[in-house]
């Protein structure tokens, strides 16, 4: 009595599971760790897909900036509310005029300062401290 050859699709099976298994877990880390940190000390998420930034962890000064801008002003410098053109990229692409900038008061600066929140019409805020170079999303 022969026996009949075993089918060779069971090892194609497995590769197929396991690989399908690395992208899940990829994809997984991807959406709870955003622009390769945590997405923050409790798990706020973000929208952009940048680090996150609780408001309670922000500067104080930054802090006020957020509140002014919820409130509508008045705002320190005259330039504040003009529109952020996201020239470099790093912020979720919209049409133009989308964002405005707001300078966060930096103490002891004789100037603006390399400070600002950045808000969308739709609400979101980001935060950077080094003039546009980095960004955080701020979340409540």
């Amino acid at each position: 009595m022969q026996q009949r050859a075993r089918p060779r699709r069971l090892p194609a099976l497995i590769g197929v599971v396991v690989l399908l298994a690395v992208v899940a877990a990829l994809v997984g880390l991807r959406l709870f760790h955003v622009g390769g940190s945590p997405t923050g000390s409790a798990g706020a998420p973000g929208t952009s897909g940048l680090t996150v930034v609780r408001v309670s962890s922000l500067p104080p000064e930054a802090q006020r900036t957020v509140q002014l801008i919820a409130a509508g002003g008045p705002y320190p410098y005259r330039q504040d509310g003009i529109t952020f053109s996201n020239r470099e990229g790093i912020l979720p692409q919209e049409v133009s005029g989308y964002y405005r900038e707001y300078t966060v008061v930096t103490p002891g600066s004789m100037d603006r300062g390399a400070r600002r929140v950045i808000a969308g019409r739709g609400g979101e805020e980001f935060y950077t401290d080094d003039h546009y170079a980095s960004f955080r999303e701020i979340v409540p």
